[in-house]
């Protein structure tokens, strides 16, 4: 999908990254709305995206033994979500401090109503990829300082 998003639609940044999803009956629990599982594989599939598109996929990860693992989710939830609904997930980088942390930005809309389902964010640490213990980020990241997108507003 584009990178720009319509313009109706309340992001919270100007361009970010959008993947659309349709919210499947297995992604719901036994309240019938999607389970937040299901949200967290979405924001884990948008990000994988995002990167990849940046150019940034695990063989290179793994060629510059260097990756992102996952230190603090922080997620609020707005409202609920149904099999069969469509829903956009974005993405975009927030902060990067170009050393050993950045902060990944995400927000769920449901196009039906323009409604806001989710905002979140979570801080990624780099690692070695053979040890998992932390490491300076390479030359290489800084794609992830460059996507950084203006707020909107």
């Amino acid at each position: 999908m584009s990178d720009t998003p319509p313009a109706r639609l309340d992001w919270d940044v100007v361009y970010p990254h959008v993947l659309p999803v349709i919210v499947q009956p297995e992604d719901t629990d036994g309240m019938g709305h999607t389970n937040n599982v299901a949200y967290l594989g979405w924001l884990e599939r948008v990000a994988w995206d995002h990167s990849h598109k940046l150019g940034m996929t695990l063989e290179r990860y793994r060629t510059l033994d260097a990756g992102c693992v996952v230190r603090r989710h922080e997620l609020d939830y707005f409202a609920p979500t149904f099999a069969g609904e469509q829903l956009l997930l974005g993405t975009w980088i927030i902060e990067n401090d170009a050393r050993l942390t950045m902060w990944r930005g995400y927000q769920i809309i449901r196009p039906a109503d323009r409604k806001v389902v989710l905002r979140g964010k979570t801080l990624w640490v780099c690692v070695d990829m053979k040890h998992g213990r932390p490491r300076r980020m390479p030359p290489e990241f800084a794609v992830y300082v460059a996507a950084q997108p203006a707020p909107r507003g």
